[in-house]
């Protein structure tokens, strides 16, 4: 998996993928269509954010390199690379409980807050893409 030199694209297998981690200079796509939704990715070495018609969905710090990032309605799962390790936050269901996989690892069980995020670290080594699944439990 690479930078997405576009910033985001729609993939054959109707997932997303946005972020280039490598820019020095903040750069940003807006009004994004996919799935009939508007989506709005910012990226830079010092953070990745996509949002979805002007709501939060995804953030990283540093900037990441995401790929295949399909939501369902119970989760979500995407590749991830950046050159370091970064803390990624989600914005799910609202106080529910959800079973977090890092490379297949069982990396345990997380709780949102009111507002439905979820934060979780990730270590990464630039060059190799590290598999994230979160599947809501019950």
């Amino acid at each position: 998996m690479a930078v997405v030199e576009e910033l985001i694209r729609t993939e054959n297998n109707e997932s997303l993928s946005f972020g280039n981690y490598k820019l020095s200079k903040k750069s940003k796509a807006d009004n994004y269509e996919f799935g009939g939704d508007l989506y709005k990715v910012k990226t830079f070495q010092e953070i990745t954010k996509l949002e979805r018609n002007g709501m939060f969905v995804y953030e990283s710090v540093p900037g990441t390199a995401v790929s295949q990032f399909h939501v369902t309605g119970s989760g979500v799962d995407f590749q991830v690379e950046g050159p370091k390790d970064a803390q990624i936050t989600l914005e799910l269901e609202d106080q529910a409980e959800y079973k977090v996989y890092v490379d297949g690892a069982d990396a345990g069980t997380m709780k949102t807050n009111l507002g439905g995020k979820l934060s979780l670290s990730v270590e990464l080594n630039e060059g190799t893409p590290v598999a994230v699944k979160i599947e809501k439990i019950g």
